[in-house]
């Protein structure tokens, strides 16, 4: 009995000491680089990419186009719901035709989070180059949170280092908290214990951080800020809101020349 007794409250301390599940807005294409004229196909999904699930409900997007040559183009009519056991997500396909980087963005409906009595917002971008001309890489959407990469985000080998500057209305965030996860399709990786499944970085006190990815894949970096103004939740009450800035990032293992 007193065995019994015991493990109740230590069944209960390990809940209590389990961190909260890391939320990662995704927006992937087919492909980070597209050397000839092509379709780029999206998934668009609200989940915990490296514990592969679960898939949380998406609203209708507030903003899904892309930033290229200068030029933002609106492309929510491309948007086509899905669902995922039930929960919904989004795809779209988008024809790149014209040569250089095309920056793609949203910013979904924001989630509310019951468990930790707040709502989340996190607008993702990720860059997909086009036909090999390198340039726009870096341009800047102008979202309330933004990361700004120092390192051009896409031809990138595994162990590649990533840099990048976390921004609040266009100002660098000293020390801010940046999550980074893997996506982890099929759990391909083994998680050895809860600390595993995030990383957790700060940035310097110019907003700068820096990570060296050590698997190919893609990767998501979320600076997560708080935001200025509260919300109101679905209950009607108002409560804190969490910013996000999320970056995509792909990388590729070396091999042998054929």
């Amino acid at each position: 009995m007193r065995a019994v007794r015991l493990a109740v409250p230590l069944v209960l301390l390990a809940l209590l000491a389990s961190p909260s599940q890391a939320h990662f807005q995704v927006l992937l294409p087919s492909s980070d680089i597209f050397s000839e004229p092509g379709d780029a196909a999206f998934r668009i999904l609200f989940t915990h990419p490296m514990e592969d699930g679960p898939v949380m409900n998406m609203g209708q997007p507030v903003q899904f186009g892309v930033l290229a040559n200068g030029k933002k183009t609106d492309l929510r009519a491309s948007l086509v719901k899905g669902a995922v056991k039930d929960a919904a997500v989004y795809s779209a396909k988008v024809p790149l035709r014209q040569p250089g980087d095309h920056v793609f963005f949203i910013e979904p409906a924001a989630y509310w989070e019951p468990a930790e009595g707040k709502m989340i917002v996190h607008y993702a971008k990720v860059v997909v180059n086009s036909m090999e001309k390198e340039e726009g890489w870096d341009a800047m959407v102008g979202f309330p949170v933004e990361i700004e990469p120092l390192v051009r985000p896409y031809g990138l080998w595994t162990g590649n280092l990533f840099r990048g500057v976390v921004k609040k209305d266009g100002k660098p965030v000293p020390f801010a908290e940046v999550e980074i996860e893997y996506l982890n399709e099929g759990k391909m990786v083994g998680i050895p214990a809860g600390p595993f499944t995030t990383q957790v970085i700060k940035a310097d006190a110019n907003g700068v951080f820096a990570y060296a990815m050590p698997r190919a894949g893609w990767w998501g970096f979320a600076a997560l800020v708080e935001g200025d103004q509260k919300m109101k939740s679905p209950k009607g009450d108002m409560v804190p809101v969490e910013l996000g800035g999320l970056m995509w990032v792909r990388v590729q293992d070396m091999a042998a020349a054929k």
